[in-house]
């Protein structure tokens, strides 16, 4: 694992977790109300996990803690120069009430990439799986259990030095909160309208936009009430150089089906690696179907509908998983995708991740890792 030249390395003495469990967790009465309706990222578990990390010590004091309010200097320099990341994850509930998680792995080295790009300390991957492991273990009660819910893990590194001078900060913290999530389509899996974004971009060249950090959603959130003004659900964003490529949602990646069975996904180095879009895309490979990682433009997508060799859209990402994009609208023009019926490829590849998460087919990457024992 690369590290931080300033980072100690944790990966060779795991970190011990200290817990101290909450006096005010919630009665099961009231948390079952919370889980019978629980929409997505308003209702919090009762404990948190805290790991704290400076340039003399690394990483220590991991702990389990009540959740709550954090406590931070006005001047941390989180609050002034952004230096901070997160991630998305979930835990599922199978059949017999084990609970597990998928590709953990694969969100820490993630974890890493964005803090290697953020100047932030890097966490080792078992560490990050353990504080997953933690927090899970002593809310296990609220993961739910009905039909396409989850424990939503949101794990996030701030900086919290107190200084005003642009540099690193010497002293970070890293957290984990947990909210229970509902099913994202309630009524079932419908088409999505897109809005394209013509006169704002997500991340220039060279910036932050292959790290999961809080400034690039900022960033999409006014494009993204352009969006909702528009009668969409999700904005579109082009490359900042000639704007001629397709690159991302404001959450989400976009793949495109040709009618050959081919998949094609935008690649660039402003683009979030997507571990969803990622796994979609080995499902379909092992399905012998071809993938292809590259540079798209909107002429492409535009040309392909219209003659009929793009036979499907979709967007995917750790809440929707896999959505169907109905169309794309811009100044001026709108691209009606043709509808992914039932039997559409879209949906089958949706069904076979959900089937693997939730553990009602088998795993064969090894995806799958359990969090409750």
């Amino acid at each position: 694992m690369s590290t931080n030249t300033t980072t100690p390395s944790s990966d060779t003495f795991p970190l011990h977790f200290e817990l101290t469990p909450s006096a005010a967790s919630r009665a099961d009465a009231e948390r079952e109300v919370m889980l019978s309706d629980p929409g997505f990222g308003k209702f919090f578990t009762d404990h948190m996990v805290q790991i704290e990390w400076n340039t003399e010590d690394g990483w220590h004091d991991a702990a389990v803690i009540p959740y709550g309010p954090l406590s931070l200097d006005p001047a941390a320099s989180v609050l002034h120069y952004g230096q901070e990341i997160f991630e998305g994850i979930k835990a599922y509930r199978h059949a017999d009430g084990s609970v597990w998680t998928f590709r953990p792995a694969a969100n820490a080295r993630r974890l890493q990439r964005s803090a290697a790009r953020l100047a932030l300390p890097q966490l080792s991957v078992d560490d990050f799986v353990e504080s997953l492991k933690q927090i899970v273990q002593i809310d296990k009660d609220w993961v739910p259990s009905a039909e396409e819910t989850s424990l939503y893990l949101r794990p996030f590194m701030i900086a919290t030095e107190s200084f005003l001078g642009v540099r690193a900060a010497h002293k970070v913290s890293y957290y984990v909160i947990a909210s229970p999530a509902g099913a994202y389509f309630p009524g079932g899996v419908a088409p999505v309208s897109i809005w394209l974004s013509t006169n704002y971009s997500r991340a220039g060249k060279g910036g932050t936009g292959a790290a999961k950090t809080g400034g690039n959603y900022a960033a999409s959130l006014l494009p993204q009430e352009e969006a909702y003004a528009n009668g969409c659900s999700q904005v579109l964003f082009l490359d900042s150089v000639d704007t001629t490529y397709i690159e991302e949602l404001g959450g989400m990646n976009v793949v495109l089906v040709y009618k050959d069975g081919t998949l094609v996904t935008p690649q660039s180095d402003s683009i979030l690696e997507g571990i969803t879009r990622d796994s979609i895309l080995q499902l379909a490979e092992d399905r012998g179907l071809t993938v292809e990682r590259r540079r798209v433009s909107l002429a492409e997508w535009k040309e392909g509908v219209e003659s009929g060799d793009i036979v499907e859209v979709f967007a995917c990402g750790t809440a929707a998983v896999v959505v169907p994009i109905g169309e794309l609208k811009g100044e001026g023009f709108t691209i009606t995708s043709p509808v992914a019926g039932p039997d559409s490829l879209t949906l089958a590849l949706r069904a076979e991740l959900t089937d693997i998460q939730y553990g009602r087919r088998p795993d064969p990457h090894g995806w799958l890792t359990r969090l409750d024992a």
